[in-house]
């Protein structure tokens, strides 16, 4: 990145951090965040199995049945997920919680994708663009550790003493298509979903022209107990 690129970001940058409503909605981004893995983290660290209810026969419920076999593994994971979330809490240690947070949420979330699991499908990415805005609202502390040739020396920002009040509409409206966008991809992005039942797996193609095809589909996942893969092949084969 140039001096001048570099240079126009940070200055863009530091409008940023004086405006009330990005600050307002990088706090909302930290306590939501915070919420879900303590929520998540716990039930490991309870020994509980996430997604109790859902089938072995399920993808997602084959894995979640098999990271719980791991013991102290599994404990391990909650354990870092509730960490994160404390880290995310407290003001002076956010940063860290960022850093902490992103690389287990992208796992969730390409997790969630593969196996196109409903429970996280849509707030797993949702999620993932959360904690990339908190790593650049944190920039003026993460810039140290880039591979920058040069940056600004400003150094820490402190809290201003007085916010900029005016509504960034552009920003907000861009975060509400977004929002849109991945609802709309989790509805209707795919020809087949597993969801979490054999019952709601079927009730996405009654009455259309693959109802068939899709209700092998489901039998497949549900039944069966086959790879997600193997199922969408055969759907792919049997469907008009």
């Amino acid at each position: 990145m140039s001096l001048n690129t570099l240079t126009k970001f940070e200055t863009f940058y530091l409008n940023i951090k004086a405006n009330r409503w990005y600050w307002l909605f990088s706090i909302f981004c930290r306590l939501t965040l915070a919420f879900a893995f303590i929520i998540a983290g716990m039930i490991k660290i309870l020994g509980e199995r996430f997604a109790s209810g859902l089938s072995i026969n399920h993808p997602m419920g084959a894995y979640l049945e098999a990271l719980h076999q791991t013991g102290y593994y599994y404990t391990f994971i909650g354990i870092a997920q509730v960490v994160a979330a404390i880290l995310l809490i407290i003001p002076r240690t956010v940063t860290l919680g960022a850093l902490l947070y992103f690389p287990i949420i992208i796992n969730i979330w390409l997790l969630s994708f593969s196996l196109r699991f409903e429970g996280s499908f849509l707030t797993s990415p949702l999620m993932v663009l959360a904690n990339l805005y908190l790593l650049v609202w944190n920039y003026d502390r993460l810039k140290y550790i880039l591979p920058f040739n040069s940056f600004s020396s400003y150094g820490i920002l402190e809290k201003p003493t007085k916010y900029n009040n005016k509504f960034p509409f552009i920003f907000f409206t861009g975060v509400i298509i977004t929002v849109g966008l991945t609802v709309l991809l989790a509805q209707f992005g795919y020809d087949a979903m597993p969801r979490n039942s054999l019952s709601d797996c079927k009730k996405q193609f009654k009455n259309t022209k693959n109802e068939v095809a899709g209700y092998k589909f489901c039998e497949c996942i549900h039944n069966n107990g086959k790879p997600l893969d193997e199922c969408l092949e055969e759907f792919e084969k049997s469907k008009k």
